[in-house]
């Protein structure tokens, strides 16, 4: 009985103690999106969007800024470097970073992540395209306290 109560409080506590753990990365600013097929890139118009990153050491979470509670979830594979070449530079160099992927609903994407930019690269299951979104960091907000009064806008 005990023993049954102990779970059917400690239940609900569960979730919320696996979202604590997920830390902060970075935030980084939408820079380019394109749709791959074959040999041609088009170009897709799109608005500047932020987005936050959050870690917990084996899932990456990435969500638009101000939307924390909508995110697209990717597992980490990979948290050695990541691969770069410098354009007029020959030589591929690693960096640190790490990959991560998701497949949910027949698409599968790839995340890269290092200090510097976010790429995430969507494969549609059935399709010849290929969806590059390719995001750079953004400036680090000052951390704001919590009681902190906003600032009033002029008249």
């Amino acid at each position: 009985m005990i023993r049954g109560l102990f779970i059917s409080l400690t239940l609900p506590l569960i979730p919320l103690a696996q979202a604590s753990d997920f830390k902060h990365v970075g935030d980084f600013l939408l820079q380019a999106h394109f749709k791959l097929t074959g040999q041609q890139v088009t170009p897709i118009p799109m608005k500047p969007i932020a987005f936050s990153v959050f870690t917990d050491g084996v899932h990456i979470r990435v969500s638009a800024e101000g939307a924390e509670d909508a995110h697209s979830t990717f597992e980490i594979y990979r948290s050695d470097g990541i691969g770069r070449q410098r354009q007029g530079a020959g030589a591929l160099e690693v960096i640190p970073g790490l990959q991560a992927m998701s497949q949910a609903g027949g698409i599968l994407r790839h995340l890269r992540l290092c200090r510097e930019s976010l790429t995430i690269t969507t494969f549609p299951g059935v399709s010849d395209q290929t969806i590059v979104s390719h995001s750079i960091a953004a400036e680090p907000k000052p951390p704001q306290p919590e009681n902190a009064e906003k600032p009033v806008k002029a008249p």
